[in-house]
């Protein structure tokens, strides 16, 4: 997942308003970006879809004071917590935010509309009770850090053992729209109230996680049999599964700190 997911847009700036960090204004067109609009349905006490101003507000006066991102795959609930419907949603969309200090979560569904050649897209975050319990294998700030500067070995080593780095134009190109999104400011810089240490994780999981993309879209690369592919995935799977547990525990720093008493 080399896009910014939107439950870590939601989180990060949530977070920063639930901080009073940022204005709603501030934090909704952040939210949304290039999105035509977000709803949130099934929310506690309305009996429709209602806009992302009006839902964080009603969060808040709900309890909630943090939102912690879950980036779930088959075989790894990662940030998730239960119960079976809740997780399987958000395994379903591949993303979640659960809320700290209420017990709910919210699931993205996404939609395009508008007729053809005016498509555009909208979000509804489905509110959904969650369990209170600690989130699954989501690491500190510190462990993922020093992870990701062993995974980003890792991974250079299996994309030049397997001849993956070299191998033509849509690596070349993968590589070249990264750092043109990086230079031009177009990547994930978190939002405000969130420490140096969170974004330069993120940044650092963006470029483990590019490598490993890099590794899966570039064909066969050196890897010409099927035994040879199949060492591929699995000398990769745990590179990228590294970079995921780091983006989670970037967005969830505010909130884990908070938690320690940190900050």
């Amino acid at each position: 997942m080399l896009t910014e997911p939107r439950s870590g847009r939601l989180a990060a700036w949530g977070n920063a308003l639930l901080a009073g960090n940022v204005s709603p204004d501030d934090a909704v067109s952040a939210v949304v970006g290039e999105d035509a609009v977000h709803r949130v349905e099934g929310l506690p006490g309305e009996s429709g879809p209602v806009g992302l101003s009006l839902a964080l507000g009603r969060l808040r006066a709900l309890g909630v004071t943090g939102l912690r991102v879950a980036l779930p795959v088959p075989g790894h609930p990662l940030g998730l917590s239960g119960p079976p419907e809740f997780n399987a949603r958000a395994l379903e969309a591949e993303e979640a935010v659960v809320c700290h200090g209420a017990a709910f979560g919210l699931v993205p569904e996404v939609r395009e509309a508008g007729p053809a050649g005016d498509v555009h897209v909208e979000v509804v975050w489905h509110c959904l009770p969650v369990r209170e319990a600690p989130p699954a294998d989501v690491p500190s700030l510190g462990e993922a850090e020093r992870e990701l500067a062993e995974a980003l070995r890792e991974a250079t080593e299996v994309l030049s053992r397997l001849d993956v780095a070299g191998s033509g134009p849509v690596a070349e190109a993968a590589v070249d729209a990264y750092r043109a999104r990086a230079e031009g400011g177009d990547r994930e810089v978190l939002a405000p109230g969130y420490p140096p240490r969170a974004v330069r994780v993120l940044e650092l999981a963006g470029r483990v996680g590019l490598l490993v993309s890099v590794a899966y879209d570039s064909g066969h690369g050196g890897a010409v049999t099927a035994s040879e592919m199949a060492a591929r995935g699995e000398a990769l799977r745990p590179v990228e599964r590294t970079a995921r547990r780091a983006r989670v525990a970037a967005y969830n720093s505010v909130v884990e700190e908070r938690e320690r008493g940190v900050r």
